[in-house]
């Protein structure tokens, strides 16, 4: 089946569509979600095209346990469901899958585990690209996004998107990112924010997100700069907060002791914690990662430094004032494990705090000029 698609369309543009949908009787839809923290929110305006095509629709999603918290609040989706990394969180989640019926199922991850879970889920319809691994697991596939936007680049959000719109969901207007910020997450974090910040009367107009950590060397500017960024802050009489996972602890270590203005710094926030951070933050500034993307999907105004990832695939999706910031080379983008082409990461070490500073004063300009 797998082979059959990608030959089928390469010969004749066409795609395996088993079965017509009928839309106006689907009542139970399952999207299956599996990876990160910017994949999920980067999924929001795929739930959002759903819940204005089909308001009185049950619509469910799968993601992995420690990244379920960020659509806490999220009104698209009836229920979130969560799965855990064993076998047994695995298997009692496909029979709850299965016992939900739905009427349709989308696949927007791909891969394996994925491709199972939509199976289990025993949807009536269930829907994924050609180019999926276990291909025949589906009964409606459709070829690329590329072909379905008409253009040689895609965002990672768009890719999903035309997923929906290849079945018939209205897609075209291409909503943005968005998440909710729920009161509870608003109070805890004013419990931790508030004894480091007691001098700061209005955290929106005063504070700035830093996130500096990344997943690959190749991908994280120097803490050295960020300090830079962090001085230049202050003389616009904002506060830098830096918050990076517990892991990446060392990093906060290293940024405050090359910054020459104090940074209040955070490693146990949680996802809805700094969701609502970044909700009240004047702007963010920061690695390409997730926390960017939640900065850009409750509006903040953001910079994102982009060293080896797809600039086109993973940059702000939102209708802020945003810029990316970043040096060309051939090789971008790369997989970002390592630098083969000059044995450091060239692309994110040559990005210079000059040039994210005037992002930053092009950004809030920006968002000045809206306010008045």
């Amino acid at each position: 089946m797998e082979n059959y698609s990608h030959v089928l369309h390469s010969l004749t543009g066409l795609t395996l569509d088993a079965k017509n949908i009928d839309w106006p009787q689907v009542r139970r839809i399952l999207v299956v979600k599996l990876r990160s923290i910017g994949d999920t929110v980067l999924a929001t305006p795929s739930l959002i095209a759903l819940r204005r095509f089909l308001p009185e629709a049950q619509i469910d999603i799968l993601l992995e346990d420690w990244v379920a918290p960020l659509l806490e609040g999220f009104g698209e989706v009836d229920n979130v469901i969560e799965v855990g990394p064993g076998n047994f969180s695995r298997l009692a989640v496909m029979r709850r899958l299965r016992h939900e019926r739905y009427d349709v199922a989308f696949n927007l991850h791909g891969g394996t585990t994925s491709a199972f879970f939509t199976f289990a889920s025993g949807a009536t319809h269930r829907i994924g690209y050609a180019e999926y691994q276990y291909s025949f697991l589906y009964n409606h596939l459709y070829s690329s996004a590329l072909d379905f936007w008409k253009k040689p680049k895609t965002h990672s959000a768009e890719q999903q998107l035309a997923l929906l719109g290849f079945a018939g969901v209205p897609v075209e207007d291409r909503p943005k990112s968005r998440l909710a910020v729920s009161q509870a997450a608003v109070d805890s974090l004013e419990l931790k924010l508030r004894p480091r910040l007691s001098q700061i009367s209005d955290l929106k107009s005063e504070i700035a997100l830093l996130h500096p950590a990344a997943a690959f060397a190749t991908k994280q500017w120097a803490a050295e700069n960020f300090a830079s960024v962090a001085e230049y802050l202050k003389q616009r009489g904002l506060q830098s907060v830096a918050v990076v996972a517990k892991n990446e602890h060392k990093v906060l270590e290293n940024l405050k002791a090359v910054s020459r203005v104090p940074i209040v710094s955070f490693d146990d926030l949680t996802l809805t914690e700094i969701t609502a951070l970044a909700s009240r933050a004047k702007i963010f500034v920061g690695n390409d990662s997730g926390i960017a993307h939640i900065a850009a999907a409750v509006s903040t105004p953001t910079v994102v430094i982009f060293g080896s990832s797809n600039r086109d695939h993973w940059r702000p999706w939102t209708e802020a004032p945003n810029e990316i910031v970043f040096e060309e080379f051939a090789c971008q983008p790369c997989p970002g494990y390592e630098c083969k082409e000059f044995g450091e990461p060239r692309c994110i070490l040559s990005v210079t705090p000059e040039s994210v500073i005037a992002a930053i004063d092009r950004v809030l300009g920006s968002e000045m000029k809206k306010d008045d």
